[in-house]
């Protein structure tokens, strides 16, 4: 009597699943350059993979990363922090304050300390006084709107260059970073060679002008405070992964009763997150009022601390998806300042990629899915094809659209902390 022996493969699924997040990150990215690259050469848009759109990309999603990350920081401690934008508004007025009275600096530095308060006062509703956290959140984005209006009659009004609804300019500025040799940066008074510039300029070829952009954006034409946003998250990854410290904190947002019984101050690790969650949210703030314009305008947030919310979820509450998500929602957004005319092929771009989630879901054998990639592929390519302009309306709305698809499509994927939201009182039995 013989037994079959049965071969026993990996599915392909598992064997993604079995590579590290390096490696799939790696593949991932040039997956997506790929496709960027066969547009630009389809569309002849050459500047939706140039240098130039990367590093306005970095600073279009900057404030959308910091706004991330302060959700991060503030749900991994157990509190859901709504009132990102009203931190965000008061560290744009404090920055706007700040760069007129002391320069860009001291603007920033007085947006942190402003964003702590408010984060702390957070802090003190929802965990003092158990305050539902939504209730509090929405508290504060009203109280930053009413607040900063008043507080511009009273210091801007009158002033020159300044009213009741702007700050006078700041003094000072960030400058510029170059890296030599590979953007042509300065050494002293010598400029050294642009070596990247000479593979993007070589449109004709597929792939290398685009990862060759890719890189010079990341090196060329980036201020200080986008590095120092962008440092941010390994230290965060550092901070909540491989220290004690941050293995109490996430132990709080997780099960806050574990921790207590191990001695865990629950609540004041709660304190503690909710004043980086406010920082960095006010940094966001401060980055729009400083860097991007140097002056403080009212409504300069524009809802970005919400976007910032969405790539919390949509990032699935770990620093790097923040940053992915952040260059996602910033993107379609950079690509309008650069040049209009390029905005339509972004269509194609998604219509490639919506035919390579149907070969995906083709060996999965889910054909309902399969279809509806397909139909909507065929739709963007029809509407490529018909439009030549997308109105700038739809283009401002784009960052919005992409926030409800995002999370509408990774909806099942995502583990927010289990106790994010949820009432807590040390010494009580839960």
């Amino acid at each position: 009597m013989t037994a079959t022996m049965q071969p026993t493969t990996a599915p392909r699924s598992l064997a993604w699943k079995n590579l590290s997040p390096l490696r799939r990150a790696s593949i991932l990215w040039l997956g997506g350059l790929l496709i960027f690259s066969i547009v630009r050469i389809i569309a002849d848009a050459d500047d939706i993979t140039s240098s130039g759109t990367v590093s306005s990309t970095l600073r279009v999603a900057t404030p959308i990363l910091l706004a991330g990350l302060a959700g991060l920081w503030a749900e991994r401690a157990g509190i859901v922090n709504i009132g990102i934008e009203g931190m965000m508004i008061i560290g744009s007025w404090c920055g706007g304050y700040g760069a007129w009275k002391w320069g860009s600096w001291g603007g920033i530095a007085l947006a942190l300390v402003g964003g702590m308060l408010v984060g702390l006062l957070h802090a003190l509703a929802t965990v003092r006084f158990n305050v539902d956290h939504v209730v509090s959140g929405i508290a504060i984005n009203t109280l930053a709107a009413g607040s900063t209006e008043y507080l511009s009659i009273i210091f801007f009004k009158g002033q020159k260059g300044g009213g009741e609804s702007q700050s006078p300019p700041g003094k000072g500025g960030y400058g510029e970073f170059d890296m030599p040799f590979l953007a042509g940066g300065r050494i002293g008074n010598w400029k050294s060679p642009d070596i990247l510039r000479w593979f993007e300029d070589k449109h004709d070829v597929p792939l290398v002008p685009d990862m060759a952009g890719f890189i010079r954006g990341l090196v060329s034409d980036v201020y200080l405070p986008t590095i120092l946003a962008i440092a941010i998250i390994p230290l965060s990854v550092y901070v909540l992964w491989r220290t004690r410290w941050g293995l109490r904190l996430r132990s709080s947002g997780e099960s806050p009763q574990a921790g207590e019984s191990l001695g865990v101050a629950i609540n004041r690790l709660r304190y503690q997150a909710m004043a980086i969650s406010g920082a960095l949210a006010a940094f966001g703030g401060a980055y729009l009022s400083c860097v991007f314009t140097s002056t403080y305008r009212q409504g300069q947030t524009g809802g970005q601390g919400f976007i910032g919310l969405a790539t919390t979820i949509f990032g699935n509450w770990q620093p790097w998806g923040v940053f992915r998500g952040s260059l996602l929602f910033g993107f379609p957004t950079a690509l309008k300042f650069r040049d209009e005319r390029n905005v339509p092929a972004l269509l194609l771009v998604a219509a490639v990629a919506l035919v390579i989630v149907a070969g995906v879901m083709v060996l999965r054998k889910r054909s309902v899915i399969v279809t509806s990639c397909l139909a909507a592929a065929v739709c963007l390519v029809i509407a490529y094809n018909v439009v030549d302009k997308v109105p700038s309306e739809f283009v401002a709305a784009t960052p919005y659209i992409v926030t409800v698809i995002v999370l509408a499509g990774a909806r099942q994927q995502l583990r927010p902390p289990a106790h994010a939201g949820l009432p807590y009182r040390p010494g009580e039995s839960h």
